[in-house]
């Protein structure tokens, strides 16, 4: 029998055609649902986005339409959709049982008023607040994560790289006489990704090795340094090597905090400064106490400098590896000057082409799947994409390690020629941060 499921506003903005992915099921939507989203529609947050999108979607097909009866969503096979209007009668209130007249208790009344309505259909309240969903259960009444885009465990995210032991030596010598081993030679012998990082060990000895899609081989990866910033463990030479390499177009670096994400990717990036025009870093910025930055003190620049300062941070760590007379410092400097190097917030970035550009995305994990699209959709000729962050700090409401746009890439796209991810595990930044990461 067709399920009636009930969005919550949460899903409507992290996702504004969450209405199309229930498959033949039915979608009520409350008027509650509406009212909130009146408040979304102006901005240029995505949230304001997908707000202003919803509305017109249901402004098209609602047309010439009694929109409280049942509408026939757009697609064959699709159920239908109507907006709850009434929630009157109620043996169970969820205003009167939390004692407020609340949006989330309207909604959750809205709900429970459809469980009345269809007492022979199972009724499913859909939100992306983990309050709201145990309020409902409380009453009674069941109630679901948005699961599109979510991966079902952490488990099966692939880290990007392959530890093979007791490796064929024979290949190992190989990659060190030759450099690069063809793939009908070690096909049968590991596991064969596109991008694919991997520890060969060696009954000797063992080798650092990336196979290579675009003509097949298996390669030796060797440690570069870049603006004196030298990988010191595998992950991060296999960082580095990701993002030095010209036909790879998208890498995602994911790893606690300390093991070198930001900075590798800002160094590394900062080696290929004239392959490109611009380099840009950039994060979300995740107001405190949800608080916009307007409500800050004085112009852009010092409400965004607070948010920015991680960034700044490794920028003047690699500065300061040269002396304030060298060449590199000076270069650094003069980059930020003319704006060939910007450090500049995740906003405004919807209907930007970005051509002749290395973008480094930091703090990824509190972007959403769609957010995420957004900013690789504005990729133009000779640019790169660069994710970093921790999917187990997220600061932004409705993402878990699971539904987070950084974790949402890496499951998607992890295989594909001009993507590559690593997950860094080891620790560099001091032992104290390496003990917090352990023991906190």
């Amino acid at each position: 029998m067709k399920k009636i499921f009930v969005l919550d506003t949460s899903v409507i903005i992290f996702d504004h055609n969450s209405i199309n992915n229930f498959a033949e099921h039915d979608v009520a939507i409350p008027i509650y649902v509406l009212e909130e989203l009146d408040n979304f529609k102006k901005g240029n947050d995505t949230k304001n986005f997908e707000a202003r999108e919803f509305i017109r979607f249901l402004d098209r097909i609602s047309a010439d339409k009694e929109i409280t009866d049942w509408i026939p969503l757009e697609h064959e096979n699709q159920g239908h959709f109507k907006i709850i209007l009434r929630t009157d009668a109620l043996s169970q209130d969820a205003t009167k049982a939390y004692d407020s007249n609340s949006m989330d208790n309207k909604i959750l009344n809205a709900a429970l008023y459809m469980t009345k309505e269809h007492p022979n259909r199972q009724v499913v309240l859909v939100t992306k607040d983990v309050n709201l969903r145990l309020k409902a259960k409380a009453m009674g009444l069941r109630a679901e994560d948005y699961e599109t885009g979510k991966l079902q465990n952490i488990e099966s995210l692939h880290s990007g790289i392959e530890t093979l032991s007791n490796f064929d030596q024979d290949i190992v010598d190989k990659l060190y006489s030759d450099f690069s081993v063809p793939l009908e030679e070690v096909h049968d012998k590991m596991p064969i990704i596109a991008n694919g990082y991997y520890i060969l060990q060696g009954s000797k000895s063992s080798a650092l090795a990336y196979f290579n899609p675009f003509n097949e081989t298996l390669e030796r990866v060797n440690k570069h340094t870049c603006f004196q910033i030298k990988p010191r463990n595998a992950e991060q030479a296999f960082a580095m090597h990701a993002i030095l390499k010209p036909e790879i177009k998208l890498v995602a670096l994911h790893g606690v905090a300390g093991t070198g994400k930001t900075l590798i990717a800002l160094a590394a990036a900062l080696e290929q400064r004239r392959n490109f025009k611009q380099v840009y870093l950039a994060r979300p910025i995740v107001p405190l106490s949800n608080k916009d930055i307007g409500y800050l003190p004085g112009d852009i620049k010092s409400k965004i400098d607070p948010y920015m300062q991680p960034l700044w941070d490794n920028l003047k760590f690699i500065q300061n590896q040269y002396d304030e007379q060298d060449k590199e410092y000076k270069q650094i400097t003069q980059m930020l000057e003319q704006e060939k190097l910007m450090i500049t917030p995740l906003a405004y970035i919807r209907g930007r082409s970005l051509s002749d550009v290395i973008f480094i995305v930091d703090e990824a994990q509190n972007l959403t799947p769609h957010e995420i699209k957004t900013v690789i959709t504005r990729a133009g000729v000779n640019s790169k994409f660069i994710f970093t962050g921790d999917i187990k700090q997220i600061d932004t409401p409705y993402l878990d390690e699971l539904s987070n746009g950084l974790s949402y890439i890496v499951d998607r796209i992890h295989g594909q020629n001009l993507f590559a991810h690593i997950r860094l595990v080891k620790g560099e930044r001091s032992e104290l941060a390496n003990l917090a990461n352990e023991l906190l």
